[in-house]
């Protein structure tokens, strides 16, 4: 579990490079645990590269990219049907890049070379950052018959007739609030970027990765000396004030399932019979989001992460509390997994169907140490070369 927003460029090693048979001017190249398609002879074991992660965006504006143009700028998981190979990535010489020669293996070089998420939704949805027109819109939802009269509608049109409309209506819940800093938000490094997790012989707990949306869900003690708590509804980066507040989906899912699932009074109980302060409960919210790839009739909530006073729960004692408070958990699919002895081998066992829908292909996988203070995803390629990732 990572804090950190995810670095999509960094500097790294070439960890080898193999030929591809049949090709005359490509060649395969290892990154971390990563396989991606080079040009024959750019690279050779140990070079320093830039490496840019999929899902990322090379900007327009810097010539060094222009050959992406017919890719619309945008890094893609790439399947070479011809010499059945995938590539995941791309990878440059450093000496492309002069004003990164000082920088260290390791080193997240995202804003340095203007890189953005290619996804505008996922732009959106994972800065962090609160839509500057989020209160008058929680304002216009509060009372929507008022803001249908045409001379409101036309007022509303400007920045400055929106802010006279909420100097009349507004309410201070409609403005919203910042996301906890003692929660942290809901992030898996990728088993590529952390190829040590192979060598390790500890038993891990298997689960499927979801393909949904983040929802944190948390309770925190107001006075010490009494049972009441703020109930707290989160995305992944803004926090919800009501069912009635903008997001990036047709409705306010984050509130939907608090309330399908009663989690204030489940997560209130909890806290006061156990005498905590802060509880959170995390999970994936499933059904008319990302285009409903479990064909859904219904949004659910899948639970992954159980914490309780900055204790994250192990696997198992977090799916036992969802069994006593009637909630779903992730599907576990094993409890004492043991890891392969090859990246390859990792990846391949990604792919598959899914616990939910037996008729659709899985995301993936997550892994988590029994204590629950380790985890790492892995994203089947299946997958993200059928969703386009």
């Amino acid at each position: 579990m990572e804090q950190n927003e995810r670095a999509l460029a960094h500097i790294e090693k070439i960890e080898w490079v193999k030929p591809i048979e049949g090709a005359d001017n490509i060649e395969l190249i290892g990154v971390l645990g990563w396989v991606c398609v080079a040009k024959k002879e750019e690279f050779k074991t140990g070079d320093k590269a830039v490496y840019i992660e999929i899902d990322s965006k090379c900007p327009e504006s810097d010539e060094r990219f222009s050959f992406l143009e017919a890719k619309h700028y945008k890094i893609k998981t790439m399947k070479l049907g011809k010499f059945k190979v995938i590539s995941q990535g791309l990878a440059l010489p450093i000496t492309i890049f002069p004003e990164l020669n000082d920088k260290s293996i390791g080193s997240d070089v995202t804003g340095d070379l203007k890189i953005t998420y290619s996804s505008e939704e996922d732009i959106k949805r994972k800065s962090g950052k609160v839509d500057p027109e989020a209160k008058y819109k929680a304002m216009v939802n509060r009372k929507p018959n008022l803001f249908k009269h045409p001379i409101l509608r036309r007022i509303m049109r400007y920045k400055i007739g929106r802010r006279f409309m909420f100097l009349l209506f507004g309410k201070k819940k409609d403005s919203p609030r910042e996301f906890p800093k003692w929660i942290i938000k809901t992030d898996e490094t990728r088993i590529e970027n952390a190829p040590f997790y192979l060598k390790s012989t500890d038993k891990f707990i298997k689960t499927e990765k979801l393909d949904g949306t983040s929802c944190t869900y948390a309770v925190d003690r107001l006075k010490k000396s009494k049972n009441k708590f703020d109930f707290i509804v989160c995305s992944r980066n803004v926090r919800q004030a009501d069912k009635d507040q903008t997001c990036y989906h047709e409705s306010n899912i984050y509130w939907e399932l608090a309330e399908k699932y009663d989690l204030k009074n489940i997560l209130t109980n909890f806290a006061s019979t156990n005498g905590y302060g802060k509880v959170v409960l995390q999970g994936e919210g499933v059904g008319f989001v990302q285009g409903n790839p479990y064909k859904l009739k219904e949004n659910n909530l899948y639970v992954f992460n159980l914490i309780a006073d900055g204790k994250r729960f192990g696997t198992i004692e977090m799916a036992d509390f969802c069994k006593q408070n009637e909630l779903n958990h992730i599907p576990i699919i094993d409890k004492e997994y043991t890891f392969p002895k090859t990246m390859e081998e990792m990846k391949l066992e990604a792919d598959g169907h899914s616990e939910i829908n037996s008729k659709v292909k899985r995301e993936g996988f997550v892994y988590r140490s029994i204590d629950g203070q380790q985890s790492f995803k892995n994203v089947s390629r299946e997958y993200l070369l059928k969703h386009n990732g």
